[in-house]
Protein backbone atom coordinates (compact mmCIF):
# COMPACT_ATOMS: atom_id res chain seq x y z
CA UNK A 1 0.00 0.00 0.00
CA UNK A 2 1.26 3.46 -0.88
CA UNK A 3 1.81 6.07 1.83
CA UNK A 4 -0.43 8.34 -0.28
CA UNK A 5 -4.16 7.82 0.37
CA UNK A 6 -5.48 9.89 -2.51
CA UNK A 7 -5.06 12.99 -4.63
CA UNK A 8 -6.53 16.40 -3.89
CA UNK A 9 -7.80 18.97 -3.19
CA UNK A 10 -6.50 21.23 -5.97
CA UNK A 11 -6.24 24.97 -6.43
CA UNK A 12 -7.17 26.32 -9.86
CA UNK A 13 -6.24 29.86 -10.94
CA UNK A 14 -8.52 31.95 -13.15
CA UNK A 15 -8.32 35.45 -14.64
CA UNK A 16 -12.15 35.42 -14.89
CA UNK A 17 -13.09 34.89 -11.26
CA UNK A 18 -16.81 35.61 -11.38
CA UNK A 19 -17.44 33.78 -14.65
CA UNK A 20 -15.42 30.74 -13.56
CA UNK A 21 -17.29 30.62 -10.27
CA UNK A 22 -20.64 30.69 -12.08
CA UNK A 23 -19.46 27.82 -14.26
CA UNK A 24 -18.50 25.58 -11.34
CA UNK A 25 -21.63 26.41 -9.33
CA UNK A 26 -24.29 26.51 -12.05
CA UNK A 27 -22.96 24.34 -14.88
CA UNK A 28 -20.94 21.85 -12.83
CA UNK A 29 -23.29 21.89 -9.83
CA UNK A 30 -20.67 22.33 -7.10
CA UNK A 31 -21.46 23.83 -3.69
CA UNK A 32 -19.69 26.88 -2.25
CA UNK A 33 -18.22 25.79 1.08
CA UNK A 34 -16.32 28.98 1.96
CA UNK A 35 -15.04 32.21 0.47
CA UNK A 36 -11.85 33.96 1.54
CA UNK A 37 -10.66 36.99 -0.41
CA UNK A 38 -9.90 35.98 -4.00
CA UNK A 39 -10.47 32.27 -3.26
CA UNK A 40 -13.69 30.25 -3.22
CA UNK A 41 -13.71 26.72 -1.80
CA UNK A 42 -16.02 24.33 -3.67
CA UNK A 43 -17.11 20.73 -3.28
CA UNK A 44 -18.94 17.97 -5.12
CA UNK A 45 -21.79 16.21 -3.33
CA UNK A 46 -19.68 13.08 -2.83
CA UNK A 47 -16.46 14.72 -1.54
CA UNK A 48 -15.79 13.57 2.03
CA UNK A 49 -13.51 16.53 2.73
CA UNK A 50 -15.09 20.00 3.05
CA UNK A 51 -13.71 21.07 -0.33
CA UNK A 52 -11.99 19.59 -3.36
CA UNK A 53 -11.51 22.69 -5.54
CA UNK A 54 -10.07 26.04 -4.49
CA UNK A 55 -10.86 28.54 -7.23
CA UNK A 56 -8.59 31.57 -6.96
CA UNK A 57 -8.92 34.76 -8.98
CA UNK A 58 -5.48 35.58 -10.41
CA UNK A 59 -3.80 37.30 -13.32
CA UNK A 60 -3.51 34.04 -15.23
CA UNK A 61 -4.93 30.52 -15.40
CA UNK A 62 -3.41 27.17 -14.44
CA UNK A 63 -2.85 25.15 -11.27
CA UNK A 64 -1.86 26.72 -7.98
CA UNK A 65 -1.21 23.96 -5.42
CA UNK A 66 -2.12 20.26 -5.57
CA UNK A 67 -2.73 18.44 -2.29
CA UNK A 68 -1.87 14.81 -1.55
CA UNK A 69 -3.26 13.22 1.61
CA UNK A 70 -1.16 10.62 3.43
CA UNK A 71 -2.62 7.56 5.16
CA UNK A 72 -1.26 8.45 8.61
CA UNK A 73 1.13 10.79 10.45
CA UNK A 74 3.82 8.15 10.05
CA UNK A 75 3.16 7.88 6.29
CA UNK A 76 3.34 11.66 6.02
CA UNK A 77 6.71 11.70 7.80
CA UNK A 78 8.10 9.02 5.48
CA UNK A 79 7.03 10.84 2.31
CA UNK A 80 8.32 14.19 3.60
CA UNK A 81 11.71 12.63 4.33
CA UNK A 82 11.80 11.10 0.86
CA UNK A 83 10.97 14.44 -0.77
CA UNK A 84 13.56 16.27 1.33
CA UNK A 85 16.20 13.82 0.13
CA UNK A 86 15.56 14.91 -3.48
CA UNK A 87 16.21 18.58 -2.72
CA UNK A 88 12.76 19.59 -4.05
CA UNK A 89 11.24 20.40 -0.67
CA UNK A 90 10.05 23.95 0.07
CA UNK A 91 9.12 23.51 3.73
CA UNK A 92 6.12 23.30 6.04
CA UNK A 93 3.04 25.50 5.86
CA UNK A 94 0.09 25.83 8.23
CA UNK A 95 -2.01 24.06 5.64
CA UNK A 96 -5.20 25.28 4.05
CA UNK A 97 -8.81 25.44 5.15
CA UNK A 98 -9.98 22.39 7.12
CA UNK A 99 -6.62 20.65 7.02
CA UNK A 100 -3.52 20.57 9.19
CA UNK A 101 0.19 21.22 8.65
CA UNK A 102 1.25 20.59 5.07
CA UNK A 103 4.67 20.04 3.51
CA UNK A 104 5.15 21.99 0.31
CA UNK A 105 7.42 20.84 -2.51
CA UNK A 106 7.73 20.84 -6.28
CA UNK A 107 8.04 18.05 -8.79
CA UNK A 108 11.01 18.19 -11.21
CA UNK A 109 8.90 20.25 -13.64
CA UNK A 110 8.01 22.94 -11.09
CA UNK A 111 4.39 22.11 -10.19
CA UNK A 112 3.66 22.88 -6.53
CA UNK A 113 2.34 20.10 -4.24
CA UNK A 114 1.47 19.83 -0.55
CA UNK A 115 1.58 16.63 1.48
CA UNK A 116 -0.75 16.52 4.50
CA UNK A 117 -2.56 14.12 6.80
CA UNK A 118 -4.82 16.04 9.21
CA UNK A 119 -8.14 16.86 7.55
CA UNK A 120 -11.66 17.63 8.72
CA UNK A 121 -14.64 15.66 7.47
CA UNK A 122 -17.50 17.50 5.78
CA UNK A 123 -20.47 18.29 8.00
CA UNK A 124 -23.38 19.30 5.75
CA UNK A 125 -25.86 22.02 6.70
CA UNK A 126 -29.43 20.85 7.19
CA UNK A 127 -30.55 21.61 3.62
CA UNK A 128 -27.69 19.46 2.22
CA UNK A 129 -27.95 16.61 4.73
CA UNK A 130 -28.43 13.26 2.91
CA UNK A 131 -30.90 10.57 3.88
CA UNK A 132 -28.18 7.88 3.92
CA UNK A 133 -25.46 7.94 6.57
CA UNK A 134 -22.76 6.72 4.17
CA UNK A 135 -23.04 9.66 1.74
CA UNK A 136 -21.21 12.92 2.56
CA UNK A 137 -23.82 15.25 1.10
CA UNK A 138 -27.15 15.44 -0.67
CA UNK A 139 -27.43 15.06 -4.43
CA UNK A 140 -28.87 18.36 -5.65
CA UNK A 141 -29.19 17.66 -9.37
CA UNK A 142 -28.03 21.18 -10.24
CA UNK A 143 -26.10 21.43 -13.49
CA UNK A 144 -23.87 18.42 -14.14
CA UNK A 145 -24.06 17.61 -10.41
CA UNK A 146 -20.47 16.37 -10.29
CA UNK A 147 -19.80 13.97 -7.44
CA UNK A 148 -16.13 14.45 -6.61
CA UNK A 149 -12.68 15.34 -7.84
CA UNK A 150 -11.37 12.38 -9.83
CA UNK A 151 -7.94 13.02 -11.37
CA UNK A 152 -5.52 15.62 -12.66
CA UNK A 153 -3.38 15.74 -15.80
CA UNK A 154 -0.38 18.06 -15.65
CA UNK A 155 2.01 18.94 -18.44
CA UNK A 156 5.76 18.44 -18.22
CA UNK A 157 8.77 19.10 -20.41
CA UNK A 158 10.19 15.71 -19.34
CA UNK A 159 7.48 13.16 -18.54
CA UNK A 160 9.85 10.36 -17.55
CA UNK A 161 11.72 12.45 -14.95
CA UNK A 162 8.45 13.41 -13.26
CA UNK A 163 7.07 9.90 -13.50
CA UNK A 164 10.20 8.51 -11.83
CA UNK A 165 9.89 11.11 -9.06
CA UNK A 166 6.25 10.18 -8.38
CA UNK A 167 6.96 6.44 -8.37
CA UNK A 168 10.28 6.44 -6.49
CA UNK A 169 9.69 9.33 -4.07
CA UNK A 170 5.92 9.53 -3.56
CA UNK A 171 5.13 5.83 -4.01
CA UNK A 172 2.72 6.05 -6.93
CA UNK A 173 2.09 3.00 -9.10
CA UNK A 174 2.55 3.37 -12.86
CA UNK A 175 -0.37 1.73 -14.68
CA UNK A 176 -0.02 2.90 -18.29
CA UNK A 177 2.37 5.00 -20.37
CA UNK A 178 3.06 6.12 -23.95
CA UNK A 179 6.50 5.45 -25.46
CA UNK A 180 7.26 7.17 -28.76
CA UNK A 181 9.36 5.69 -31.56
CA UNK A 182 12.43 7.63 -30.39
CA UNK A 183 12.21 6.02 -26.95
CA UNK A 184 10.96 9.12 -25.15
CA UNK A 185 7.88 9.12 -22.94
CA UNK A 186 4.82 11.16 -23.95
CA UNK A 187 2.50 10.27 -21.09
CA UNK A 188 2.31 8.43 -17.77
CA UNK A 189 -0.87 7.37 -15.93
CA UNK A 190 -0.34 6.76 -12.21
CA UNK A 191 -2.42 6.06 -9.13
CA UNK A 192 -2.07 5.44 -5.41
CA UNK A 193 -5.24 3.31 -5.49
CA UNK A 194 -6.85 0.67 -7.73
CA UNK A 195 -8.36 3.46 -9.85
CA UNK A 196 -6.85 3.48 -13.33
CA UNK A 197 -5.43 6.95 -12.85
CA UNK A 198 -5.30 9.79 -10.34
CA UNK A 199 -2.18 11.67 -11.40
CA UNK A 200 -1.21 11.95 -15.07
CA UNK A 201 1.76 13.58 -16.77
CA UNK A 202 1.72 14.34 -20.48
CA UNK A 203 4.36 16.03 -22.60
CA UNK A 204 4.13 19.81 -22.93
CA UNK A 205 4.06 20.55 -26.65
CA UNK A 206 5.82 23.88 -26.07
CA UNK A 207 8.48 22.43 -23.77
CA UNK A 208 7.29 24.71 -20.98
CA UNK A 209 7.25 23.91 -17.25
CA UNK A 210 4.62 23.85 -14.52
CA UNK A 211 1.50 23.97 -16.68
CA UNK A 212 -1.89 22.27 -16.34
CA UNK A 213 -3.56 20.01 -18.89
CA UNK A 214 -6.89 19.40 -17.15
CA UNK A 215 -8.77 18.76 -13.92
CA UNK A 216 -11.35 15.96 -14.03
CA UNK A 217 -14.54 15.53 -11.99
CA UNK A 218 -16.47 12.29 -11.54
CA UNK A 219 -20.11 11.45 -12.25
CA UNK A 220 -21.57 8.00 -11.70
CA UNK A 221 -22.84 7.22 -15.22
CA UNK A 222 -22.06 7.80 -18.88
CA UNK A 223 -25.52 9.33 -19.28
CA UNK A 224 -24.49 12.08 -16.86
CA UNK A 225 -21.52 12.90 -19.11
CA UNK A 226 -23.93 13.24 -22.03
CA UNK A 227 -26.23 15.41 -19.93
CA UNK A 228 -23.25 17.59 -18.94
CA UNK A 229 -22.53 18.19 -22.63
CA UNK A 230 -26.06 19.52 -23.16
CA UNK A 231 -25.74 21.70 -20.07
CA UNK A 232 -22.43 23.12 -21.29
CA UNK A 233 -23.91 23.73 -24.74
CA UNK A 234 -26.78 25.76 -23.32
CA UNK A 235 -24.41 27.65 -21.00
CA UNK A 236 -22.15 28.68 -23.90
CA UNK A 237 -19.18 26.66 -22.64
CA UNK A 238 -16.62 25.70 -25.28
CA UNK A 239 -16.76 21.93 -25.77
CA UNK A 240 -13.33 20.82 -26.90
CA UNK A 241 -14.01 17.08 -27.18
CA UNK A 242 -17.54 15.64 -27.23
CA UNK A 243 -18.33 12.57 -25.11
CA UNK A 244 -16.52 9.38 -26.05
CA UNK A 245 -14.34 6.66 -24.51
CA UNK A 246 -10.59 6.79 -23.92
CA UNK A 247 -8.39 3.89 -24.97
CA UNK A 248 -5.95 4.52 -22.12
CA UNK A 249 -7.65 3.75 -18.76
CA UNK A 250 -11.00 3.29 -20.63
CA UNK A 251 -12.75 6.25 -19.00
CA UNK A 252 -15.76 7.97 -20.60
CA UNK A 253 -15.07 11.68 -21.10
CA UNK A 254 -16.31 15.17 -21.91
CA UNK A 255 -13.76 18.00 -22.25
CA UNK A 256 -14.37 21.71 -22.29
CA UNK A 257 -12.73 25.04 -21.52
CA UNK A 258 -14.12 26.89 -18.51
CA UNK A 259 -14.39 30.73 -18.72
CA UNK A 260 -10.96 31.25 -17.16
CA UNK A 261 -9.30 29.18 -19.89
CA UNK A 262 -8.62 25.97 -17.95
CA UNK A 263 -9.51 22.61 -19.49
CA UNK A 264 -12.04 20.66 -17.41
CA UNK A 265 -13.25 17.07 -17.81
CA UNK A 266 -16.43 15.34 -16.70
CA UNK A 267 -15.65 11.63 -16.50
CA UNK A 268 -17.10 8.26 -15.56
CA UNK A 269 -16.10 4.62 -15.86
CA UNK A 270 -12.50 3.56 -16.33
CA UNK A 271 -10.85 0.34 -15.33
CA UNK A 272 -9.86 -0.78 -11.84
CA UNK A 273 -6.55 -2.56 -11.27
CA UNK A 274 -6.90 -5.32 -8.66
CA UNK A 275 -3.86 -7.36 -9.76
CA UNK A 276 -0.89 -6.47 -7.51
CA UNK A 277 1.50 -7.81 -10.15
CA UNK A 278 -0.02 -6.29 -13.26
CA UNK A 279 2.73 -4.98 -15.56
CA UNK A 280 2.57 -1.45 -16.87
CA UNK A 281 0.66 -1.18 -20.15
CA UNK A 282 2.89 0.47 -22.75
CA UNK A 283 1.24 2.16 -25.75
CA UNK A 284 3.23 2.79 -28.91
CA UNK A 285 3.18 5.87 -31.11
CA UNK A 286 1.36 3.94 -33.87
CA UNK A 287 -1.28 2.65 -31.45
CA UNK A 288 -2.00 6.12 -30.12
CA UNK A 289 -2.27 7.50 -33.64
CA UNK A 290 -5.41 5.39 -34.07
CA UNK A 291 -7.27 7.72 -31.72
CA UNK A 292 -9.57 6.88 -28.85
CA UNK A 293 -11.18 3.53 -28.00
CA UNK A 294 -13.92 3.71 -30.63
CA UNK A 295 -11.70 5.22 -33.32
CA UNK A 296 -12.53 8.87 -32.66
CA UNK A 297 -9.44 10.92 -33.45
CA UNK A 298 -8.18 13.19 -30.71
CA UNK A 299 -8.69 16.89 -31.46
CA UNK A 300 -5.34 18.62 -32.17
CA UNK A 301 -5.76 21.16 -29.35
CA UNK A 302 -5.76 18.30 -26.83
CA UNK A 303 -2.05 17.79 -27.59
CA UNK A 304 -1.04 21.45 -27.74
CA UNK A 305 -3.13 23.53 -25.31
CA UNK A 306 -2.38 24.02 -21.62
CA UNK A 307 -2.67 26.67 -18.93
CA UNK A 308 -1.37 29.19 -18.38
CA UNK A 309 -1.40 29.69 -22.17
CA UNK A 310 1.88 30.53 -23.88
CA UNK A 311 2.69 32.17 -27.19
CA UNK A 312 4.78 29.91 -29.35
CA UNK A 313 4.95 27.71 -32.42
Amino acid sequence: MSDIAHLGPVEMLTPEGEASLRFFVEAMGMEIEHQDGPSTYLRGWGDYQPWSLKLTAAETSGMGVLGLRAWSPEALARRVAAVQATGLGLGWTEGDRARGPSYRFTDPDGHVFELYYEAERYEPPEHLRPALKNVPGRYTGRGAAIKRLDHINILAADVRANRDFCVDTLGYRLYERIELDDGSEAGAWMSATIAAHELIYTRDALGAHGRLHHVAFWVDTREECLRAADIWLDAGIEIEAAPSKHAIAQGFFLYGIEPGGNRVEVTSGGRLVYDPDEPCVVWTQAERAKGQAWGVHTVPSFHTYGTPPLDGP
